[in-house]
């Protein structure tokens, strides 16, 4: 092969290369990045409760329920979306959900709860982010499907809807439901 032909088509191959790479980008959820945790125990944490300061929460918290732990946060525009959804899920379901709020200011929390509705059973406060460091958060809202036994079985980025609810997490809820202890 001489060198003008090298000098073409070698190019040409990159570029194909590079074109298929984005290409597969595009077919990749955004919201859907794997997590570590997935099938381990929730990771440990003590925290005090946002309306019960003197109140400890931990990852004891979750064992006996199927718990959805959502991470929120007031400055988080989308967390405000999905919260008409949370509250209507603490309505009709009975489900434990638990909230992190995360690296926020608890006046704020308080006010934005008593203004907008309580959906969560606990609300743990995460000041530093050190907890939500630990359970792998990339920002808010998150949520945390976690089992019986205290183990996460999934992790969903971004607001929950009634699409997500009924396609994706409710399937896993009532799954882990039926399982025994």
């Amino acid at each position: 092969m001489n060198i003008i032909k090298i000098k073409f088509v070698v190019p040409l191959l990159v570029f194909f290369l590079v074109v298929g790479f984005l290409w597969h980008g595009l077919k990749v959820n955004p919201n859907h990045i794997p997590s570590p945790l997935i099938n381990q125990p929730a990771p440990a944490f003590t925290l005090p409760q946002l309306f019960s300061p003197n109140e400890i929460t931990s990852r004891d918290d979750f064992i006996g329920h199927v718990t959805l732990l959502n991470v929120w946060a007031t400055w988080c525009n989308t967390c405000l979306e999905e919260h008409d959804f949370l509250l209507k899920l603490s309505n009709i379901e009975s489900l434990r959900i638990v909230g992190l709020n995360y690296k926020d200011d608890t006046s704020l929390a308080k006010q934005w709860l008593q203004e907008n509705g309580d959906p969560y059973h606990i609300v743990a406060v995460d000041s530093s982010g050190n907890t939500g460091i630990d359970w792998g958060v990339y920002g808010t809202p998150e949520t945390f499907i976690i089992d019986k036994k205290g183990m996460i079985r999934y992790k969903h980025i971004g607001p929950i809807n009634a699409t997500i609810w009924k396609k994706t997490l409710h399937p896993i809820i009532i799954q882990l439901r039926n399982e025994t202890l």
